[in-house]
């Protein structure tokens, strides 16, 4: 693989999106830790095709994913696979945070876009409407559930100050990222999230 000229910094409470060759190498960091950064992944040839947090967690046969577990499609083919974890923890459950998340569970008058806005802005270039937008692998998110209750909480990321997962697109991939607005999700403060691309060989 060849690396691509920098790291890449992504602004915090906003998003980008931008395109993966399959081989390509998708490095996700955390620079100052207990930050979040919401995932998105669609087929580059067939936007209908998209990351699924249902059939992946399904296949998994348990929520908490780490190196080596494969992310699949709403059609069971895996868009990417987890190839370096240095926290191990990440959420594949919840919606990303919206405008009426503010509004719904933080009671904001005038809310922030939120990851879904900021998703839906970055990837509609590409031709991927909002409804499309799906449930979104969660980077560093720390989502423990209750085994007996079900009941389930946003708490501090594990994450550290440079701590990475790293994903092995395996095939052409539109990809969405961001640094997650939402404060409970990052320990009370908003920071960026740093990614790099390493290009395949093919």
């Amino acid at each position: 693989m060849c690396a691509d000229a920098a790291t890449h910094e992504i602004a915090p409470r906003s998003g980008v999106a931008f395109t993966l060759d399959k081989g390509d190498r998708l490095t996700v960091i955390d620079p100052r830790g207990e930050q979040v950064a919401d995932l998105l992944a669609f087929n580059r040839h067939d936007l209908d095709e998209v990351i699924s947090s249902g059939r992946t967690l399904d296949y998994a046969s348990r929520i908490y994913l780490t190196t080596g577990d494969p992310l699949y499609s709403n059609r069971s083919n895996v868009l990417l696979r987890i190839v370096e974890d240095t926290v191990g923890r990440h959420d594949f459950l919840l919606t990303p945070c919206s405008a009426d998340t503010f509004r719904i569970i933080y009671g904001d008058e005038n809310p922030h876009r939120g990851c879904f806005g900021n998703l839906a802005h970055a990837l509609a270039p590409f031709g991927v409407a909002p409804d499309h937008i799906p449930v979104a692998f969660n980077c560093f998110m720390n989502v423990p559930v209750d085994g007996k209750t079900g009941v389930i909480t946003v708490e501090p990321p594990l994450s550290r100050a440079g701590d990475r997962i790293a994903f092995e697109a395996e095939t052409d991939l539109v990809i969405g990222l961001t640094a997650c607005s939402a404060l409970q999700s990052n320990n009370g403060s908003f920071k960026p999230i740093h990614y790099r691309i390493e290009r395949g060989t093919r």
